[in-house]
């Protein structure tokens, strides 16, 4: 195996690592316990599947240390095609890392809340629901700013992708344009209030996850490729 091809499957398990636990993380464990239209039933779900929750949280950390190590290695690989989009989508992706954890202390002060802690006890019950669904909204807002510089860092990225000759453009081009969903998806519901009741917020960012979980697997199964596609 040449050392092309150990990066690109060292890239490609670092990428299942924030495949996997990014869909536990923002997509399985919050379909089990939050209602948004029902406090009090999220705060008991909460409260009665409390590890689950912790382990989404432990997944999100795992998610983000993975991602802090996944664009050094892609680095590694793409660097020969075009080193300054290189660095662009190495500086776009490490960008997002210290916000994804800084806002993590949202789903840690749903933990203190629900679980009870002394200075927490006194506060009506009604209360305490309300608090949590403030912080689980913090936390959500957190992931929509965040979700910028995951979109930005899939256009150098989706460019080098394409531009690369072993890797097949087709990723490249749904990276490019996941980049573009991502963007649409945040500025639209920033900018409309009920953006996420239309069709197109729920098909935009299916280019991304076509682009991303495509190149996580060709780099983890195939690896490179010696001729230009």
């Amino acid at each position: 195996m040449t050392t092309k091809n150990k990066i690109a499957r060292l890239a490609g398990f670092l990428y299942l690592i924030v495949v996997l636990t990014g869909l536990f993380s923002l997509m399985y464990v919050p379909s089990k316990l939050i209602v948004w239209e029902n406090p009090a039933l999220t705060f008991q779900n909460i409260s009665s599947s409390s590890q689950l929750f912790r382990l989404g949280i432990a997944s999100s950390m795992l998610c983000y240390i993975a991602f802090l190590l996944l664009p050094l290695v892609l680095y590694q690989l793409l660097k020969d095609v075009n080193k300054n989009y290189a660095k662009l989508m190495v500086i776009f992706a490490l960008i997002s890392v210290p916000i994804s954890f800084f806002n993590l202390e949202n789903k840690l002060s749903v933990l203190t809340v629900v679980e009870g802690a002394e200075y927490v006890k006194s506060f009506d019950k009604k209360f305490l629901e309300a608090l949590v669904m403030q912080f689980l909204d913090n936390y959500d807002s957190g992931i929509l700013i965040v979700q910028v510089f995951w979109g930005l860092w899939l256009l150098p990225f989706g460019y080098l992708v394409y531009q690369s000759g072993f890797l097949p453009k087709i990723l490249g081009i749904f990276l490019m344009l996941g980049c573009l969903g991502y963007l649409i998806n945040v500025f639209g519901r920033i900018s409309i209030p009920d953006f996420s009741t239309y069709a197109v917020s729920k098909l935009i960012t299916i280019p991304a996850s076509i682009g991303e979980i495509g190149t996580c697997l060709w780099l983890l199964i195939i690896g490179v490729r010696n001729k230009k596609s």
